[in-house]
Formats: C-alpha cells, structure tokens, sequence
C-alpha cells in the first residue's frame, strides 16, 4: 500500500507539476499581497506581490526618484514591498528612529558586512543587534566626540596641506581640468587613513587609485544596494557558505582591499605577527601592550586606532581583537564614501549657483582682512576659525539637504506588537523607513522652493532684526525656524544609530571647502556638463570636471604685525 501511495504521488506531481507549481506562486504571492495588513496602504501593485519590483528598481541606479515620485502620487505612507513602507511624514522620524522605541535594523545591512579571511564582521553600522550596538559604541563613543575633534585635527592638517599642494601642482591652469570627484575621494580615503592609522594610503600623493579600493568600493556598493533588498540572495553570492569556507581554509581570498590594508597598518605598529596573512592563532591577532608601550604608542600617535587598542584594553571582556580590527576597517567604508560624495556637493552647487559662491568667497576674503585666520601662508582654515563663518556653514547644510549621501530609507523593523508611527499602526515584524531624500525636500520644513539651492535659506532673515514693535517676535520665529530645519536634517541618520563618525566628516568638510577656496579659483571645465549620479545605497557623482586657477592669499589689512597676534592667539 505505501509503494502504490508513493508511485501515485510521483505519477500525480510528474503529471500536474506545472499547474501545483503556478499555484504554489500565486498562493505566495497573495499571502504577500495582503501580508500584515499592508494592502491597506497604496502603493505599486507589482510591489506589493515581491521584493523582486523594488530589487530591479534600485538595480536601475535612480531609486530616490522612483521613491519621490511614488510619493508625490500616493502621499505620505508608500508600500515599497510586500513587508516594506516608506514614510515621508517628518512626524515618522522620531516615532522610527527615536530612543528607546525598540525599532532594530534590517538585514538590509547584514549584507554590507565586510569579510575577512572567510568571517562576517558585524560592525557599529551593518549589526542588527542593539544590545551589541550599545555596547560596542561605549567601548569608542569617545574617541568620536566632539571634544576629540582637537586631536585629529592635526592629522586632517597634514593631508590637507598635501592635498592642496597636489591640486596646485597637478592642475593649476591646468587645460585637461580635473575630475573633482575622484579627486576628492583620493582626499577622503587619505585623510581617514591618516586619522585611523597615522598613515594615509597614498592616494593623494600618485593621483591613483590604490590597490584598486575605490573601485572596488564602488563595485561592492552597486551590489549591496540591489542584493540588500533580498538579503537572502547575499548568502548566494558574496556570503555563500561554501565560499567562505574555502576562504577559511585559505582556499580563496575573500578579503577586502581596504582589510588588507587595515591589516598592514596594525602590524606596522603591533609587530610581526600581523605582518601579511600569516598568523600565528596560538597568538593573539593583536597583542595586549605593556602599559609603558602603550602609553608610548598614544603619547606618539593618538589616532583612532590607538584609541580602539585603549577601549579593548579597558574592556577586554567585550572588545576583541576582532573588533579592533572591525573599526579600522569599517573607517575606510564609512569615513570615505559619504565625506567625499559630501564635498562634491558643496562644490557643486557652489559653482552652479555663481551668486552663492561670489558670497561665500566675499565672506572669506572679508574674514581674511579682518585677521580671522591664523594660516596666510598655505591658506589653511581651523574647524574653530570655520564655525565663525556663518555663510559657509549655510552652504554645507543647503548642500547636505540637497544632496544626503544615503539614496535608500533607512530600514528598521517594527518591535512587537507593533507602533504607531505617524497616525498610522503598523505591525510587529514590518520594515519601516525615511529616506533624506524625501525628508529633506518637505515644503513645509525648507519652503516651497526645496528643489532650490538656496542657502539664505539657513540664514535668520535679516529684515526681522530692524527695531519696531513685532521684531522680537519676527526674530524668535525667524530663529525656531531654522532650529527646526536643523532638528529634521537626517543625512547622518537619527537616533541612537547615528552615524559615529559624524564629527569626523564635519571636521574634514568645514576645513577643506574654505581651505581649497581661499588658494583656488574653480570653474566647470563644460559649465554645460551636468554630473551624472548613481544612486547605489550611497549616491555618488561622476562627470564632474572642474578647472583651477591659483589665486593670491587675501592679507589682513593691517599686515604681518595684526597676522602675528592672530597667529599668537
């Protein structure tokens, strides 16, 4: 009787294996349809079937649009996926990314887990564990604080006297211009080796891409962004078991360039048994220093990985010789990509908007007669110098609203049993998201004008402030304003998963731009050539040409002896 039962089984599924298989995939695709209620928010239909629909979408490198235009057509809350909603609301962001509301990431950023020797290394950014999140970002929240900013700066200084120095001898009046993109990532990659290991890569100093990082950063992002939308598919591909296995074994490599690179500079100043990849597991991968070492190795180089090397060996129980290596590797990742994409903005809209730049650079030739500026040599600019400069501060922030490095929402999921998030309550288990460029374009935050670069817009409006009955009234509506405006800017993030690194890009962005115009006059090389971008999870420029031309170090007015005393000070 059971070999009858089994023959008929197979006889049946061999005779009607089409019409089971094409139920099968409707029954599928109408659970997902109708999936935790989310058929009751609007959306395309296709989306709402398969993640395949917003797959292809990003796969086509323009996914911001698709999403802006998904919400001008559907309103606040769009149904990206059979389990996924994109909020545009702005009331969504701290009901989504505030503290303590229980909202985890995606496995989204499982996949953008670096490997190294055939290991996942969870990060800061791509762990989907909060209580190892928390408790890793106290192991090195103060090396990234801003009261440590006064310790890199140092090393920003070094690159930058470089970078200037490059630009000036490379393309100066140069007829074949430059592509300022690169350019800038060369700067981006250099500064944060600098920070991180007290070496840079070398970047800046062959106009080259080295070992290949950039692009395959590049090439890794412009995966990640689509795969990410199926995080299954990861374990297909770059994190097939079996390829990491074999890499395990030594088999393959499967370790990133910028690992490699990490991995150099720790042996460089740990010792020999990090140098390459032979290592000696009977040996830890970083060995604990004596405390005269140590104390020798931070008094010599406060970079970031001394700092690592000081948080594990104030908590050893947590902070592993792995960890130490994660941070200095997802530094390159998170401290390069977003910097630079970030300064191509500023630089960008500045040359497209004449009447902006023409202000900006009157601001810093007026600061420069009054003897604001310490440097009148190489025309370099201090993070405290920069903060007194409010149009430059405008600028920066009009191009962060304009251009967020992010392109996708940043994904999290419901805590059970679920939340309200901006009048709307969504079930446990459902991925929610904001994206910056959704956010950051809200006519009731920027203005009707938010396609504009416009940084007066950041500007308490200077007509409030005549005397009169209504102008302390017109000034301190004027003032919440912009408090609020800076109160919804989400190109770091928001909550406790704010990028950590924040400080850092700060710090090299407010320096450079000012630094770079008070040496350089720059134009398009085509004023008629618009950038190309491409939005794979971080939107990066390409076709961005520019020219420069020396200019002369505008002096203070009362010469060297009122240059001395600011020095002085």
């Amino acid at each position: 009787m059971g070999a009858f039962g089994d023959s008929f089984v197979v006889s049946f599924l061999a005779q009607y294996w089409l019409p089971i298989a094409i139920s099968a995939v409707v029954a599928r695709l109408v659970i997902n349809r109708y999936h935790n209620g989310l058929n009751n928010y609007p959306g395309p239909f296709l989306a709402s079937l398969t993640d395949f629909w917003r797959m292809w979408d990003v796969y086509g490198q323009r996914p911001e649009i698709t999403h802006q235009k998904l919400h001008i057509k559907y309103g606040d809350v769009v149904r990206l996926g059979p389990n996924t909603l994109s909020f545009a609301d702005p009331k969504a962001l701290k009901a989504i990314y505030g503290l303590n509301k229980g909202f985890v990431k995606s496995d989204f950023y499982v996949v953008q887990q670096s490997t190294v020797k055939g290991h996942s290394l969870a990060s800061l950014f791509s762990t989907t564990d909060e209580g190892f999140h928390a408790q890793f970002r106290r192991c090195v929240n103060s090396a990234f604080a801003m009261s440590a900013l006064v310790q890199y700066e140092p090393f920003v200084d070094n690159t930058t006297k470089l970078f200037l120095k490059q630009t000036q001898r490379l393309f100066a009046a140069s007829p074949d211009g430059c592509n300022f993109t690169e350019w800038l990532q060369f700067y981006a990659f250099d500064v944060i080796g600098e920070i991180t290991y007290s070496k840079r890569h070398g970047f800046i100093e062959k106009n080259e891409d080295i070992d290949g990082i950039v692009s395959y950063l590049g090439n890794l992002f412009l995966y990640v962004a689509p795969i990410g939308q199926i995080p299954w598919l990861d374990l297909l591909f770059l994190k097939n078991p079996i390829y990491l296995k074999l890499a395990k074994w030594g088999y393959t490599d499967a370790t990133m360039p910028v690992a490699k690179f990490a991995r150099d500079r720790m042996a460089e100043r740990l010792g020999p048994n990090l140098k390459g990849d032979d290592v000696d597991p009977s040996k830890p991968l970083l060995p604990l220093s004596a405390d005269g070492d140590k104390a020798a190795m931070q008094n010599k180089s406060p970079d970031l990985l001394s700092k690592f090397l000081a948080a594990r060996d104030a908590r050893p129980d947590f902070m592993t010789d792995t960890l130490v290596q994660t941070m200095a590797v997802s530094m390159a990742f998170a401290g390069s990509e977003t910097t630079a994409i970030s300064l191509a903005s500023v630089f960008y809209y500045l040359l497209r908007n004449p009447s902006a730049l023409a202000r900006l650079r009157t601001e810093l030739d007026d600061a420069a007669r009054a003897g604001a500026f310490g440097d009148y040599d190489e025309g370099l600019v201090t993070w405290t110098e920069s903060q007194r400069l409010p149009y430059l501060d405008a600028c920066i922030k009009e191009a962060f609203r304009l251009h967020p490095a992010a392109g996708l929402p940043l994904e999290r999921v419901v805590p059970e049993p679920g939340a309200e998030i901006a009048g709307h309550f969504v079930k446990g288990g459902s991925i929610v998201g904001c994206s910056a460029w959704i956010i950051h374009r809200r006519p009731e935050i920027w203005g009707e004008d938010v396609d504009v670069y416009r940084p007066e817009r950041w500007l308490v409006d200077e007509s409030v402030k005549a005397s009169g009955s209504e102008a302390g009234e017109a000034l301190r509506r004027e003032e919440t304003r912009v408090r609020e405006m800076n109160g919804m800017m989400f190109q770091f993030g928001m909550g406790s998963r704010t990028c950590i690194g924040k400080n850092i890009s700060l710090l090299e962005i407010y320096k450079l731009v000012p630094s770079l115009l008070r040496r350089f006059d720059i134009r398009f090389k085509d004023p008629s050539q618009e950038w190309k971008l491409v939005n794979a999870w971080f939107v990066k420029q390409s076709n961005f040409q520019a020219m420069f031309e020396m200019r002369d170090l505008v002096r203070p007015e009362n010469g060297n002896e009122n240059e001395k005393e600011v020095a002085a000070a």
